[in-house]
C-alpha cells in the first residue's frame, strides 16, 4: 500500500535536529487525521521561545496547575497538522528539547514505523466517518505502548476529555493510541488506498461517512478485541527423521497463555474455544494471507481446506531463521523457535601464533615474520574436535544436530569452515588483532586469539609501563621530571621490542630531552645504530644545541645545505635533517641502516599522499619515534598516518580504516568503535597535557577569552556585499567548482572581518576602519602599560604586514616572523624578544605555531581564527610551556554576528573532542546546502 509522502512544513529546515524547548500535547479529533499537534510555552513561558516555524498561531485549552489545584485554561500555541509536525518530531531534539518533545517524538517513530509495515486496518469513527488505525498490535506493539505513555509528563497529555461535565484528561496510553491512529489515517490517504478497502471512504481526505453496511469493520474490530493471533511453531525432527515443521497455532487474545495447536482445534472443549473467539477459523485465514503475503512460503498453506502444518525444506528453514520470521511477525504471525535456539550456540575464534611459546627475544618477534591464521569453533565455550569441525563443514543446512543437540549455524560461518583456506597475518596484522580482540575477515569482525610467540609478544605490549623504571643514562646531564622519566621508559620498552611509537606530550613539555635520553639509553644498554632525526628547517637550531646541553659528547651534524653527507658516520652520532632534505636526498639517506628515526612535528606528514610521507617510509630504521603535540590535528586519518609509519600495518590500510573506524568514530560517535581504536592505539601513542595532575604543576593558569568586537559601517557594506554577490554565483554552480567557491567566500569574509585594506589588498589607510584593529589597540595599551609582552598571530601574512605598519606609526617596536625569514636569522628575532628589544611579536600561524620557544610574552592575540583548535593551542604554547613562571592570557578576536561569530561555538565543540573525534576543517562546510550556508554567513546575531 502507498503512502503519501511527508513532506516538510514552509520554512522548516529538516537537515537540523530541532532544539524545541517548547511542550507538545496532541489533540485528537474525527476523523482521527484531523489531529492537531499543539506546541506551546505555558502562561509563564516566552512566547515562541523554542517553537517551530510552522502551522499556524491560534490558541489550545490545557488542563494546567493553578496552585494546589487544576482548570482548564487556553494558551498561545502553534497549531500544526501532523502532515506538518511529523517531520519535525522524527527527527527529533538536538539534545535542549522539553520533555513532552522528546516523548512525542519517540510516539511519532513508533507510529511511523508500525505504518512502515503494514500494520493497517480500516475503521469507522465514532461520527461515522471512514479512517485507517494503526492494528493489529502484537504484545511487544503493546509493551512499547505501555513504555511510551509511561514516558509522556504532564504537559504531554494536559488535553481535557471533551463533553466531560468533571475535569477529566485522557489518558497516555489512550492518547498516544489516538496520535497512531492519527499517524495512520493521514499516511495512507492516497488512491492507492482504494486497491486494499475499495470505498471513497478510505481513499480521499474529505471526511466522508462510509455507505452502505459496516458490519465488515465491526466484525474486524471485534477480531482484534477478542480474537486470536496466528503462529508458527518450529518442530524439530524426530530421531532417524531429517523433516523440520512449521505446526500452526492459536494464541487467544484475551487469555494470551492459551494457546492451541490448530490440528487440535476442533477437538477443544467450548469453554477453551470461547476464549478464542467466535471467527477463530476466519482470523487464522485472514492472518494466512497477510503473512503469505510477506513470507510467501506459507502460501501453500491457503491452498488447504484445514491448514494445519507447513513443511520446510532446507531453503525454507534458512529464509526463515534469517529474515522469513521478522517479516512474518511484521504481520502479526509469531514465530516460535525451539529453546536449543536460545542456549550457547556455535561461535569460532580466529588464532594465529608462532611454532613455539618462546619464539620472542629480548630482540623481539620479527615484524617480518608471516603467522598462519586457524580457526577454532566453539559450541557452549567447549572447542570441537578435528573430526567435528570436518562433519560441520559438510553441513548443508542451517540447523545441525551436534553433540545431541540441533544447532542453528550461521550461514556465512559454515562456508567460512567450508573454505578452511589457509592465510598468513604479518605479525603486526596479527599483534593488532590481539589487542583489539577483533579480526576484519571477509567484511566481519570475528574474534581473535594470540597464541605461541604471539601471544608473548602480546603480553610484553600489554604490560608496556610508564613508572620511569629505565635508569637514567649516564651521559644526561639534565634531571628529568617524573613524567619524563616515564616517557623514557615507555619509549625505551617499545623500541627493545622492534616496535615504535608516538610521543604526544603538549607542546613545551621536553620530548626533546626524552628523545636525547632514549638515544643515550640505546647506545648504553647495547648496539646500536646511529639516531636520525627529522624536523622543520626552524628547529635544526634547537636540536643541535640541546643535544650539546643534554648530551656533551654525542656527535651531531647537520645534514643540510650544499656541504652535506654521510661520511665517516659514527655508531652513537645523531643527524639532523629537514623535510625537505628527507624528499631531495631520500635515496641517500635509505643507504645507511639508522638504529633510530625521530620525526619531529610530525603533522608535516599527515598525509599519507605526499611526497614528504612516501620519502620518510622509504628510511630504513630498526625502531621508529613519531613527536607531535596535537596527534589528531582535524580528522582520524592523521591518527593514521602517524601510526601506519611507526608500526607499518598496525591500522591496516587507509580505506579500510576510514570505513571501519573513522567513519563510524567520526559520524556516528559509536562507542564500540571508539573503544576498539582506543584498545588498538593505547599502548603505542603516550599523549600528556600540562593540564593533567603532576605533569606540570609549576605552570601558572592560563586564562583564554573570545573578544567579541563589533565590525565597522565600512566593514558590515563591504561583508553583505560580498555574501550577496558569492552567494548567487554558488547557487549556479556545482561539484568542486561550488566547493571552491564556498572555500573562497570563507576566505573573503574572514579577510573582511580582518580589515577592509587586506581584503581589498590596500596599503592603508588603517585607523578607524576595522574592529579588530580597534580592540588590538586597546589590548596593547593595557599590556604594554604594564610592561608585557605579546604575541599576535594571523594565518595571513599580508595582515601581519598591515600590523607591523600600523604598530611602527604608533611607535611600537615589534618583530615580525614568516615563512620567508631564513633560520639564522628567525633565531635572532627569537632570542631579541626573549631579551626584552620589541614587546610585540607578530606571527603568521603556519610559520610561529610551532617550535618557538617565547616565554617572555604573557599574552597571546589571536588576530583571526584558524578554525582548528588544535593549530590555535600549538600556537598559544609558543608562550604557555614549561619555562614560563606568570599567567598567560589568550584573547581571540572574533567578528560579531559575523562567520566567525557562529563557528565559534562549533570550535568548543572541535576541543572537547579532539582526541577522538573532530571536524575536517573548513572542508565540512563546503557540503553545506544553499540555505544552510547562507544562513551561516549572513550577517547578524547567530
Amino acid at each position: 500500500m502507498s503512502a503519501a509522502p511527508i513532506v516538510p512544513a514552509t520554512g522548516y529546515r529538516a537537515c537540523v535536529p530541532l532544539e524545541c524547548s517548547a511542550n507538545v500535547t496532541v489533540v485528537p479529533a474525527d476523523p482521527p487525521r484531523d489531529a492537531l499537534v499543539a506546541f506551546w510555552a505555558g502562561p509563564a513561558g516566552t512566547h515562541g521561545v523554542g517553537w517551530p516555524d510552522l502551522g499556524s498561531a491560534g490558541e489550545v485549552e490545557l488542563v494546567l496547575p493553578a496552585g494546589r489545584s487544576l482548570r482548564r485554561r487556553r494558551v498561545p500555541a502553534r497549531m500544526a497538522t501532523v502532515a506538518e509536525a511529523l517531520p519535525v518530531l522524527t527527527l527529533g531534539s538536538s539534545g535542549e528539547g522539553s520533555a513532552s518533545f522528546a516523548a512525542w517524538s519517540a510516539a511519532a517513530l513508533a507510529g511511523v514505523g508500525l505504518v512502515a509495515q503494514g500494520r493497517l486496518l480500516p475503521a469507522r469513527s465514532p461520527a461515522g466517518f471512514g479512517a485507517w488505525r494503526v492494528g493489529p498490535l502484537t504484545g511487544a506493539d503493546q509493551a512499547w505502548l505501555r513504555d511510551v505513555a509511561a514516558a509522556l509528563p504532564p504537559a504531554a497529555y494536559a488535553v481535557p476529555v471533551a463533553g466531560s461535565g468533571r475535569l477529566r484528561v485522557r489518558s497516555p496510553e489512550t492518547l498516544v493510541r489516538a496520535f497512531w491512529d492519527a499517524i495512520a489515517d493521514t499516511l495512507v490517504r492516497t488512491p492507492a488506498a482504494e486497491l486494499a478497502v475499495p470505498a471513497p471512504a478510505f481513499a480521499g481526505c474529505a471526511p466522508t461517512a462510509v455507505a452502505g453496511s459496516a458490519e465488515w469493520l465491526a466484525a474486524a474490530d471485534e477480531a482484534e478485541r477478542t480474537g486470536v493471533r496466528v503462529a508458527l511453531r518450529l518442530e524439530l525432527p524426530e530421531e532417524g527423521d531429517e523433516a523440520f515443521r512449521g505446526v500452526l497455532q492459536l494464541r487467544s487474545a484475551i487469555d494470551p497463555s492459551l494457546v492451541v495447536d490448530v490440528a487440535d482445534l476442533w477437538q477443544t472443549p467450548a469453554s477453551v474455544l470461547a476464549r478464542l473467539g467466535e471467527s477463530a477459523e476466519t482470523d487464522l485465514l485472514l492472518g494466512l494471507r497477510r503473512g503469505a503475503r510477506a513470507w510467501p512460503p506459507l502460501a501453500p498453506l491457503l491452498d488447504q481446506a484445514g491448514p494445519t502444518v507447513l513443511p520446510l525444506d532446507d531453503d525454507d528453514l534458512s529464509d526463515l531463521l534469517d529474515e522469513g520470521a521478522t517479516a512474518l511477525e511484521s504481520t502479526g504471525i509469531d514465530v516460535l523457535l525451539p529453546h536449543e535456539f536460545l542456549d550457547d550456540g556455535l561461535t569460532v575464534t580466529a588464532t594465529a601464533g608462532t611454532p613455539s611459546p618462546g619464539a620472542v627475544t629480548d630482540a623481539g618477534l620479527s615484524l617480518d615474520e608471516l603467522l598462519e591464521l586457524r580457526w577454532q569453533p566453539s559450541l557452549g565455550g567447549e572447542p570441537l574436535s578435528e573430526q567435528e569441525m570436518a562433519e560441520l563443514s559438510e553441513a548443508k543446512r542451517a540447523i545441525v544436530r551436534l553433540r545431541g543437540r540441533w544447532v542453528r549455524i550461521d550461514p556465512h560461518l559454515l562456508e567460512r569452515l567450508r573454505r578452511r583456506r589457509t592465510r598468513r597475518l604479518s605479525t603486526v596484522e596479527a599483534l593488532a588483532a590481539a589487542l583489539a580482540g577483533q579480526l576484519e575477515l571477509d567484511g566481519q569482525l570475528v574474534e581473535f586469539r594470540a597464541a605461541g610467540g604471539l601471544a608473548d609478544l602480546v603480553r610484553h605490549v600489554g604490560e608496556l609501563t610508564t613508572r620511569g623504571e629505565a635508569p637514567v643514562p649516564a651521559g644526561l646531564t639534565a634531571t628529568l621530571r617524573p613524567y619524563q622519566r616515564r616517557g623514557l621508559d615507555w619509549l625505551a620498552q617499545l623500541t627493545d621490542l622492534g616496535l615504535g611509537g608516538c610521543l604526544a606530550d603538549d607542546m613545551g613539555l621536553g620530548k626533546t630531552v626524552q628523545v636525547i635520553a632514549l638515544h643515550l639509553h640505546r647506545h648504553e644498554t647495547g648496539p646500536a645504530g646511529p639516531t636520525l632525526v627529522v624536523c622543520p628547517t626552524s628547529l635544526l637550531g634547537n636540536w643541535e644545541r640541546e643535544i650539546a646541553r643534554f648530551a656533551p659528547g654525542t656527535p651531531v651534524r647537520r645534514y643540510h645545505g650544499g656541504q652535506r653527507h654521510l661520511d665517516e658516520l659514527a655508531k652513537d652520532e645523531v643527524v639532523l635533517a629537514t623535510y625537505g632534505m628527507v624528499r631531495r636526498d631520500q635515496a641517500a639517506l635509505a643507504e645507511q641502516e639508522w638504529g633510530l628515526v625521530v620525526a619531529d612535528e610530525v603533522q608535516h606528514a599527515k598525509n599519507p599522499l605526499s611526497r614528504t610521507a612516501r620519502a620518510l617510509r622509504g628510511l630504513p630504521g630498526a625502531a621508529r619515534v613519531a613527536l607531535t603535540g596535537t596527534p589528531v590535528e582535524n580528522r582520524l586519518s592523521d591518527l593514521w598516518a602517524i601510526l601506519d609509519w611507526t608500526v607499518p600495518g598496525l591500522l591496516g590500510p587507509l580505506d579500510r580504516f576510514r570505513h571501519s573506524v573513522a567513519v563510524p568514530v567520526e559520524r556516528y560517535r559509536d562507542p564500540d568503535a571508539t573503544e576498539r581504536l582506543g584498545r588498538l592505539v593505547r599502548p603505542f601513542l603516550l599523549r600528556r597535557r600540562k593540564s593533567d595532575p603532576g605533569i606540570a604543576p609549576e605552570l601558572p593558569a592560563k586564562t583564554e577569552t573570545d573578544v567579541v568586537v563589533p565590525l565597522t559601517t565600512e566593514q558590515g557594506t563591504l561583508y553583505e556585499a560580498v555574501v550577496r554577490e558569492a552567494l548567487a554565483k554558488i547557487a549556479d554552480s556545482d561539484g568542486m567548482a561550488r566547493r571552491g567557491m564556498v572555500l573562497g567566500l570563507l576566505t573573503a569574509l574572514k579577510q573582511v572581518c580582518n580589515h577592509p585594506a587586506q581584503y581589498l589588498r590596500e596599503p592603508g589607510p588603517l585607523v578607524g576602519r576595522s574592529g579588530k584593529l580597534a580592540a588590538l589597540d586597546e589590548l596593547l595599551e593595557v599590556i604594554l602599560d604594564e610592561g608585557e609582552a605579546v604575541l599576535v598571530f594571523s594565518q595571513y601574512v599580508q595582515m601581519c604586514r598591515l600590523l607591523q605598519t600600523h604598530l611602527r606609526g604608533r611607535g611600537v617596536p615589534s618583530a615580525f616572523l614568516h615563512g620567508g625569514v631564513p633560520a639564522a636569522a628567525r633565531q635572532a628575532m627569537v632570542e631579541e624578544f626573549q631579551s626584552g628589544t620589541a614587546p610585540v611579536f607578530l606571527l603568521s600561524l603556519k610559520a610561529g605555531g610551532v617550535g618557538l620557544n617565547l616565554t617572555r610574552a604573557t599574552h597571546v592575540v589571536h588576530f583571526d581564527r584558524w578554525w582548528n583548535p588544535a593549530v590555535e593551542d600549538q600556537a598559544t604554547d609558543r608562550a604557555y610551556r614549561i619555562g614560563q613562571d606568570r599567567p598567560v592570557q589568550v584573547h581571540r578576536l572574533v567578528a560579531e554576528g559575523t562567520v566567525e561569530d557562529r563557528i565559534a561555538a562549533l570550535l568548543a565543540g572541535k576541543r572537547r573532542l579532539a582526541d577522538a573525534v573532530v571536524g575536517s576543517g573548513e572542508g565540512w562546510l563546503t557540503e553545506l546546502s544553499d540555505a544552510d550556508l547562507a544562513d551561516l554567513v549572513r550577517l547578524g546575531n547567530p
